[in-house]
């Protein structure tokens, strides 16, 4: 099936399409996947309503289509489950900042296949960018300074500052989501390996652009991010319980709005292996430093850290 065979939407005009009359599923038929495949490099981001069919084992036999299944490094995945990551409001769920998932890590995932279970009544859109067009949007001397850049990301930051989180929040990020800390140097553009398209990796995990000192990287970091997250590289997303949004996550950024209040909001998520992102030069991202502290292991639905889509 071509992607002109596909009942396909576009949401935005730079990135972002729903697909309709499509039942997901681990039994889904090649030439449908293949098609859906397509159209996730074409779009960046696909969205499918209607599909409360899928339970957490339904999500990852869907989600097997697509590649090895990776659970996230850090936090323990619901019960029951092999990959699964739940983010629920209840017990901190929420990260309203710019991000493209797990950086932090080497070969971070290629795709994240997100489920909505419980949607509030008013509020909770996620936003995602395209940091494909986000680089064709830089000037050509901004561009060619991008191409040289290198960046150091890690899951070790000022979460209280960035989240305004409470003491109780903090104690869980400290014991949950750096229980081990991962430092990588990743260039600022990659090649992606699938469209050879240039992209931007940047987003809240990056600490700071490797040779310059603080002052300098901040202003650099702030200006090439604000290409990224310009109106017109975005598309936003209106969730109903049951939907199910798929992301390329080697050529976007996204971000969970945290406008809800009291409402209860859960949304599930299980990533995709991904691989070394390779820069313009060829040169391949570099694992600096992965630290192992002593876990402190709770619920896994209770871990409380922000790492919401």
């Amino acid at each position: 099936m071509s992607e002109a065979l596909l009942d396909l939407n576009p949401v935005a005009g730079r990135i972002g399409a729903e697909i309709r009359n499509v039942r997901l599923s681990g039994d889904l038929g090649r030439e449908t996947f293949n098609a859906i495949r397509q159209a996730l490099l074409k779009y960046k981001v696909l969205f499918f309503r209607g599909q409360q069919h899928l339970d957490d084992a339904g999500q990852e036999a869907f989600a097997g289509l697509w590649g090895e299944l990776v659970a996230h490094p850090t936090v323990p995945v619901r019960d029951g489950t092999g990959y699964l990551l739940e983010l629920d409001s209840v017990h901190g769920g929420r990260a309203n900042s710019w991000h493209t998932d797990v950086t932090f890590d080497l070969a971070y995932p290629q795709a994240s296949i997100l489920r909505a279970v419980v949607i509030p009544q008013a509020g909770g859109d996620t936003v995602w960018a395209n940091t494909a067009q986000a680089y064709l949007d830089l000037p050509p001397a901004l561009r060619q300074l991008a191409d040289s850049l290198w960046a150091l990301h890690t899951n070790d930051y000022d979460y209280a500052a960035r989240f305004n989180t409470d003491d109780a929040g903090l104690k869980r990020y400290r014991e949950v989501f750096t229980s081990t800390i991962y430092e990588t140097e990743h260039p600022v553009v990659r090649v992606h390996p699938e469209s050879g398209e240039r992209t931007l990796v940047l987003g809240h995990f990056v600490k700071k652009l490797l040779g310059y000192p603080t002052g300098d990287s901040e202003h650099l970091l702030k200006l090439l991010e604000s290409y990224v997250t310009r109106l017109e590289n975005t598309v936003r997303w209106r969730w109903t319980a049951g939907d199910i949004a798929i992301w390329d996550n080697r050529a976007t950024q996204h971000y969970a709005i945290n406008d809800y209040g009291s409402q209860h909001r859960v949304v599930r998520r299980v990533t995709i292996a991904g691989d070394v992102p390779v820069g313009v030069d060829g040169r391949r991202s570099v694992s600096r430093n992965v630290q192992d502290k002593v876990r402190t292991h709770g619920v896994a639905t209770d871990s409380g850290v922000a790492v919401a889509s």
